[in-house]
């Protein structure tokens, strides 16, 4: 392989190998999605107001669209490489000359895309019942791009730490699934007692998902430039870890 044939051939297989089951990698989570707005929104849409003229379900379905980007792009690259590992057909892809670089692109790219289609699907489907505006659509597009890459590397790190699903599956119920149902997906940080609210500040998730719904509000719990450099910084010192776990064949030569 050689120029960007590698990169290429490594993303189109990554795509199809989510999309070939697409009714379970897209369409599932996007149910998912739905049922949440309709515990979450029936139960407490009379009883909670966190921004002044906006409905609690009007609130809710960013932070429900980016949970959904972010779980997902983290389940892509993460399933993707244990599930090559204890098979065994990860050899294919590490013996081609592919540089970490085009490894790197071609899995987090693809997690994106999953992340983002994901994303849409949820949209798509809630808009019909809950109309809502775009205050600031390229915050939109920036988050969810950012967002989804930045856990499309992290499932790439743990995929490349984990040697068996038990320990992937440690990684995402211990840490990924926390994190992101902590960050503000169904409330206001500044529902929060004071401590809590800076322990929140603590969490990235919280600045992906904030700056997500400023976009749709122009109403934010914080600057969303703010949270756009936090979020830009995470993602350059994890796309670091990645590139450095990838180029020195940490877990993946043996």
């Amino acid at each position: 392989m050689s120029g960007y044939s590698g990169f290429n051939t490594l993303f189109y297989k990554e795509v199809l190998r989510f999309w070939k089951v697409s009714f379970q990698t897209v369409l599932a989570p996007v149910i998912t999605a739905l049922l949440y707005l309709t515990i979450f929104g029936h139960a407490l849409r009379d009883h909670v107001q966190v921004y002044p003229g906006v409905q609690y379900t009007s609130f809710l379905v960013p932070g429900l669209v980016m949970m959904s980007v972010l779980q997902n792009a983290f389940a892509n690259s993460s399933s993707s490489l244990i599930q090559s590992k204890i098979t065994g057909n990860l050899v294919f892809v590490l013996l081609p000359p592919l540089a970490p670089w085009e490894m790197y692109g071609a899995y987090v790219l693809a997690s994106v895309v999953r992340g983002l289609a994901v994303g849409c699907g949820v949209f798509v489907v809630t808009i019909w019942f809950i109309p809502l505006n775009f205050a600031a659509p390229l915050y939109i597009v920036g988050f969810a791009v950012l967002g989804s890459a930045i856990l499309g590397t992290l499932g790439l790190i743990a995929g490349i730490w984990a040697e068996k699903f038990d320990q992937l599956a440690a990684f995402q119920n211990f840490l990924i699934m926390p994190l992101t149902f902590l960050s503000g997906v169904f409330y206001s940080t500044h529902t929060l007692p004071p401590v809590w609210r800076e322990v929140s500040r603590l969490n990235p998730f919280f600045y992906m998902i904030d700056g997500f719904r400023f976009g749709f509000f122009g109403i934010a719990d914080i600057d969303p430039l703010a949270s756009l450099a936090i979020v830009g910084g995470f993602f350059v010192v994890l796309a670091v870890i990645a590139m450095r776990m990838l180029a020195s064949g940490y877990k993946l030569r043996h």
